[in-house]
C-alpha cells in the first residue's frame, strides 16, 4: 500500500502493477455519551432461527444438481470459470432456460461480453427460447441491480463479473477494488431478494480464476468448468460449497444443439479404449460419491536429449515424477534414459492417489511392451518404498468395475474386500507384485482369488 502513484511495486517489483483504490470517509454518528449509535441484529437461540429447510430449485440438469450438492440454492451466489470458449455461457444459457420454463418466476440473463441479439442467436441455437428467460446487455452495476429489483427472478446470470462495473470507483473494469464491489453488492441483493445469482469469471494463463482470491471467499460456491477445447468432453467440478459437497464431478457432452449430460460416465470414458495396445491401465477414481472408471496412458520411448521429457496430463506432475522414481529406484526400470508420456484419457483430471497404481503399470507396461489384461481394473496407493497402500471405499469402486464388464481386480493386499461373484481379486502388497502379476506373457494365466 502507497499514497503515491508508482510505476513499479516495491514489494514484488512488478511494473504497472499497482491500481488505485479510494477510501470513503465514513463519519459514524456519535451520542450523547460519546459512543456509536449503532443498531445491532436481533440475538436469539439457533434451534430458533429458520425452522424450515429452504427449497433448492433444479437447474434441469442433473449434472449441475449433482456437482451443487441437490440443486440451485435460493439467494446463493455461485461462481463458474473456465478456459475461453469452453462452455460457460452455453451451459448458463441452458440452465436459465429451463429453470424459467419450470417456474412462474423470470430468469434474467445479464450480458456484458455480447450483445442481447447474440444472446439471441445462441438461443436459437440451443433451442433455448423460453418466454419467461429474460436477457439485459449492460455493464454498469446500477444498472444490474435495478434489472433484478424490477425483475425479481429467481435466477440471474452475469456474464461475467470482470466486465461489470461501479461508476463510483474511478478504476477500470476487472481491477481489485471493482471486482470485490460488485461482487459484494451482487451477494447483497441475492440474499435480499431470495435470487440466485450465477456469476462467469474469467481465468488467468495458469487456469485459476482470474482477479483476487477474496472474490472466491465472499461467494457461495466456486465451480470449474474444464476440458479441451478439441474434445467433445467437459468436465464441472467444484472446490468450494458452502452447501454440498466439494470433490462432486459432473461431466458433459459439447454437440451442436449444445451441452448433454452423459449418464454413463464410465463407459463414454472408456468407449474409444483399446485393451490390447501397452502402456493403457484402467482406474476406478471416486468423485465425490460417485465412482468413476478412467483409463490411464503412458508412452515410454527411448530419448535422445540430454533430460529425457516428462509430459502429463489429467494427473499430478510431481507425483507422476514421484512414481517413476520408485518404478527407477525398486524395480530397476531405467526411466532416465526414456521419455515419458502420460496422459488421462478423456480430459479428465484425477486428484486421488488411488490412480497412482494404475499410473505405475501403465508406465512399466509401456516400457515392457507387454499390454495388461483387458478385463483388469486396477486400485491403489504407491508409497516410496514400493508398497500398495489402501484406499477408502474399495467396495463402491469395485461394483462400478464389475457393473462396466471387468472380471478381475488388482487392489491392496491391507484392502477388506469382500467376495464377489464373477469379479476376482489380486491382493497385491508392492509394485513389484502388482507388475509381476498384471504383465503376463502370451500363454500365461494370472492367478486370482475368487
Amino acid at each position: 500500500m502507497t499514497s503515491r502513484w508508482l510505476g513499479r511495486c516495491p514489494e514484488c517489483g512488478t511494473w504497472n502493477s499497482l491500481t488505485e483504490e479510494a477510501v470513503p470517509q465514513v463519519r459514524p454518528a456519535v451520542g450523547a455519551s460519546g459512543s456509536r449509535n449503532t443498531v445491532s441484529a436481533p440475538v436469539g437461540p439457533v434451534a430458533t432461527i429458520g425452522g424450515d429447510s429452504e427449497q433448492r430449485i433444479s437447474s434441469g440438469l442433473h449434472e449441475m444438481d449433482r456437482v451443487l450438492g441437490g440443486g440451485i440454492v435460493p439467494g446463493s451466489l455461485v461462481l463458474i470459470g473456465g478456459d475461453p470458449g469452453i462452455g460457460k455461457s452455453t451451459l448458463l444459457t441452458q440452465i436459465a432456460h429451463r429453470v424459467a420454463e419450470a417456474s412462474p418466476s423470470p430468469t434474467l440473463y445479464v450480458t456484458g461480453e455480447e450483445s442481447p441479439r447474440q444472446v439471441r442467436l445462441r438461443c436459437e441455437r440451443l433451442g433455448t427460447l423460453a418466454q419467461g428467460l429474460l436477457v439485459a446487455g449492460a455493464t454498469d452495476l446500477g444498472t444490474i441491480l435495478h434489472h433484478i429489483q424490477s425483475c425479481r427472478p429467481v435466477l440471474a446470470v452475469v456474464d461475467s463479473i470482470q466486465t461489470t462495473y461501479d461508476g463510483t470507483l474511478e478504476t477500470a473494469p476487472g481491477t481489485v477494488s471493482q471486482l470485490r464491489q460488485t461482487a459484494h453488492a451482487l451477494a447483497g441483493v441475492a440474499r435480499e431478494l431470495g435470487t440466485a445469482v450465477f456469476l462467469i469469471g474469467h481465468v488467468t494463463k495458469e487456469g485459476v480464476l482470474a482477479g483476487p482470491r477474496v472474490l472466491e471467499h465472499m461467494v457461495d460456491t466456486v465451480l470449474y468448468f474444464e476440458g479441451d477445447r478439441h474434445q467433445s468432453y467437459r468436465v464441472l467440478r467444484a472446490v468450494k460449497n458452502r452447501f454440498g459437497p466439494t470433490d462432486e464431478l459432473g461431466l458433459f457432452e459439447m454437440h451442436d444443439d449444445g451441452l448433454h449430460e452423459v449418464e454413463n460416465a464410465s463407459a463414454a470414458l472408456l468407449a474409444e479404449r483399446r485393451p490390447d495396445f501397452s502402456g493403457s491401465a484402467v482406474t476406478a477414481t471416486l468423485e465425490g460419491t460417485r465412482p468413476l472408471l478412467v483409463e490411464v496412458q503412458a508412452l515410454v520411448t527411448r530419448s535422445f536429449l540430454t533430460s529425457p521429457r516428462r509430459v502429463v496430463n489429467g494427473f499430478d506432475y510431481n507425483r507422476a515424477n514421484m512414481i517413476m522414481a520408485v518404478l527407477e529406484k525398486r524395480m530397476g526400470l531405467r526411466l532416465g534414459e526414456q521419455d515419458v508420456f502420460l496422459n488421462v484419457a478423456g480430459g479428465v483430471r484425477v486428484i486421488e492417489p488411488a490412480a497412482d497404481l494404475a499410473v505405475a503399470l501403465a508406465i512399466a507396461s509401456s516400457y515392457r511392451d507387454t499390454p495388461l489384461p483387458a478385463d483388469a481394473v486396477v486400485v491403489g496407493e504407491v508409497g516410496l518404498g514400493g508398497e500398495v497402500r489402501s484406499v477408502v471405499h474399495i467396495e463402491r469402486r469395485l461394483r462400478e468395475a464389475q457393473r462396466q464388464g471387468f472380471s478381475r481386480a488388482l487392489v491392496p493386499k491391507s484392502s477388506r474386500v469382500a467376495g464377489r461373484d464373477g469379479m476376482g481379486t489380486v491382493r497385491v502388497a508392492t509394485v513389484k507384485d502388482a507388475i509381476d502379476t498384471a504383465l503376463i506373457r502370451p500363454g500365461e494365466d494370472g492367478q486370482c482369488e475368487q
